[in-house]
């Protein structure tokens, strides 16, 4: 099974929502293996942004990913990365698909309320970035068997 990388930003804190994040990912059948609350300093701000830096907004990205904690989660399942980044929708709330993360509870493009790994490379840089080895919690969902046919489970 694919892990992924999702972070609940500042907004999704502020608003109440990372439970409802948390649900919606929970009951598309994705297992949630480690998350933590985390205070985004600089050094890993750089470094998650790092392609972001030379940009303008860069600045007011990184001051409003400061504002408050955010959660860090992996997460777990068939075609992992790709079913998360469905799930958020696109990057610009405002266009985001009514049903998705951002479409339902979005409206701006910094205050998205998540970040998702675009593949499956960045997701295991991510994951190696905001997690050690032992924050990660492997385990059976009894319920898989009712989430993927048997030919579809690892």
């Amino acid at each position: 099974m694919e892990k992924t990388f999702v972070l609940a930003k500042p907004d999704a804190v502020q608003r109440g929502l990372v439970g409802e994040i948390v649900k919606r990912l929970e009951s598309k059948g994705l297992k949630l293996v480690a998350a933590k609350m985390i205070k985004l300093e600089d050094k890993i701000l750089d470094e998650h942004y790092a392609h972001l830096k030379d940009k303008p907004f860069f600045p007011a990205t990184k001051k409003f990913m400061q504002t408050t904690p955010a959660v860090a989660m992996v997460w777990e399942g068939k075609e992992a990365v790709e079913v998360v980044r469905t799930l958020c929708g696109v990057t610009n709330s405002r266009k985001a698909a009514p049903g998705t993360i951002r479409g339902d509870w979005g409206q701006s493009i910094q205050a998205n309320l998540v970040h998702a790994s675009d593949s499956l490379e960045t997701a295991e840089k991510e994951i190696r970035r905001f997690f050690k080895k032992e924050e990660i919690f492997p385990y059976a969902l009894k319920k898989e068997e009712f989430i993927y046919s048997p030919d579809e489970r690892e």
